[in-house]
C-alpha cells in the first residue's frame, strides 16, 4: 500500500494537521477531501460522467459514484488536486472550478469511516473519450439527470454514501 497523507481539518477547514490516509480513515479523523463532477452538453440534455469504483477499493468498491474524488495532499489546492485525479483515475485533462463544499460522515462494513469536509468541483468535457485506470474504477458511463435522479430513487444502493450529497451542491449551484 502506497502511503499517502490527508490534511486534518476543523469543522470550519481550517488545517489542523495531517495523517496517514488509512489511519484516518480507521479513526474516523475530520479530514478534508473533495469530489470532481464532469459534463458534456448534447443537443438536448447535459450528461454527467459517472464512475464505478474499482472493486479492490479501501471501502465503496463496485459502488457508483461521481467522476472522481480524493483528498488534496498537504500543500497542494483543492483544484490542483482535484484536476491531478481527474487525470489519473479518468485521462481526462479539463479545467475545474470549486463551487461549494458539505460535511458528511460514512460508516463501513470494513471498519473504516469517511468523515470528510468535502470540496465540489465541477468541468465541462468537450468530448466523451475517457480512458480508466483500472486501480481506481472498473466502469463509466455518461448519464442524463432525469435519468440519474429515477436510479437514485430506486437503486440508492448502488451509488456512494456521499454522491447524493455532492450531488444537491451541484443541483443548488446550477438552480440556485
Amino acid at each position: 500500500m502506497v502511503y499517502e497523507e490527508v490534511i486534518l481539518v476543523d469543522d470550519q477547514d481550517k488545517a489542523i494537521g495531517v495523517a496517514e490516509k488509512q489511519a484516518a480513515h480507521e479513526k474516523a479523523l475530520l479530514h478534508r477531501a473533495f469530489s470532481v463532477f464532469i459534463f458534456y452538453r448534447t443537443d438536448t440534455s447535459i450528461e454527467l460522467l459517472l464512475q464505478q469504483r474499482a472493486k479492490n477499493k479501501y471501502h465503496a468498491g463496485g459502488l457508483w459514484t461521481n467522476t472522481c474524488c480524493g483528498h488534496p495532499r498537504p500543500q497542494e489546492t483543492i483544484l490542483a488536486a482535484a484536476e491531478r485525479r481527474l487525470r489519473e483515475e479518468m485521462g481526462l485533462s479539463i479545467s475545474l472550478r470549486e463551487i461549494g463544499t458539505f460535511q458528511y460522515t460514512a460508516h463501513f462494513d470494513n471498519g473504516l469511516t469517511e468523515n470528510e469536509i468535502d470540496h465540489v468541483c465541477i468541468g465541462f468535457a468537450t468530448s466523451k473519450e475517457v480512458t480508466i485506470n483500472p486501480i481506481e474504477a472498473e466502469n463509466y458511463r455518461w448519464i442524463d439527470l432525469q435519468t440519474l435522479a429515477q436510479e437514485l430513487e430506486q437503486s440508492s444502493h448502488s451509488f456512494t454514501p456521499w454522491f447524493p450529497l455532492a450531488l444537491q451542491v451541484v443541483l443548488q449551484h446550477v438552480h440556485g
